[in-house]
Formats: structure tokens, sequence, C-alpha cells
């Protein structure tokens, strides 16, 4: 039941700078396709841009917001024009935060290579409702059956 999906990802490593080898516009089109449904692609992650595309959006639409790595807010840091590394400001990864919660009222985290780090979209900083996606689930149900039931001869590798 819900009125719509906005999805956020990140694509190679931008530095918290747009580079447009990074941009997310492409997996737009790939989405449409897999989806056979519109998918409106949103030039930025936060903002007022991307605030104003999903506060009120069409019964049934499916938002694709650009890359979270473009801001230094999502890692907490990366490199300026000239390649030196920047950190970003305790405010203003409080207001990036902010602005990613202001766009959904539940937040859903499939991102199991990434669920480890403390990026503000990993957290699920100010939703109530929080989830884990059906990608985290089949990686835990993965880990399930090497735990409780594994195959033998054993292998591991660390």
């Amino acid at each position: 039941g819900a009125k719509a999906v906005v999805l956020c990802s990140h694509l190679g490593r931008p530095d918290g700078m747009r580079k447009p080898e990074c941009s997310l516009a492409p997996v737009a089109a790939a989405l449409e396709k897999l989806l056979a449904r519109p998918v409106s692609f949103i030039g930025d992650c936060v903002g007022p841009e991307a605030e104003a595309a999903c506060a009120d959006p069409p019964q049934g639409s499916v938002l694709l917001l650009e890359n979270l790595r473009y801001h230094v807010e999502e890692e907490g840091k990366g490199v300026d024009a000239h390649g030196a590394k920047v950190t970003a400001a305790p405010d203003a990864v409080a207001a990036f935060r902010a602005s990613l919660r202001s766009l959904a009222d539940v937040y859903v985290n499939d991102a199991f290579g990434t669920a480890h780090r403390a990026h503000s979209s990993m957290l699920g900083e100010g939703f109530e409702v929080r989830a884990a996606g059906f990608l985290v689930a089949r990686e835990l149900e993965a880990f399930r059956q090497v735990l409780d039931a594994p195959a033998k001869p054993r292998l591991a590798i660390l």
C-alpha cells in the first residue's frame, strides 16, 4: 500500500563531487525497462529539488534520486576539486540526514554490502519504521544456512 517508492543509491566513488560517469540517470532508464513503468529521475538526492519531488508524488510512482555519494555528507569525507581531502561539517551532515529523512515515511535498507558503514543513508536516522529489504534477507538466510547446517567439507575464507 505505498503511495510511491523513492529509491536512493550510490554508484562508484565520486568522493563528494558530481562526476557524470557516476550518475544514476542511466539506472533510471534501465529500471523503467525492468519495472515496465515510468521512473522519475531526480537530479539530486537532498535539498529543494528532491524534497519537492517527494512531497506529494503521484500514486504508484517510482522516483530514483541522484547519487548519494555526490555529497561529502554521505560518507563524511571526500576530496575537493584539487584532490585535497575534506571532511563534512557536523551541521552539514545533520542537514543532509534531515533532508533524506523528509523524503519518505519508511526506510528500507537493501544494501547488504554497505550496511555496516556509518554513511548517512545507511542509518535510517529519524525513521520510526525501518526494515531490511529482500537482498539483505537473502544474505542473512545464506549466513544462517552456513552457520546452522554447514555442508561438509567446510571452508571459510576471511
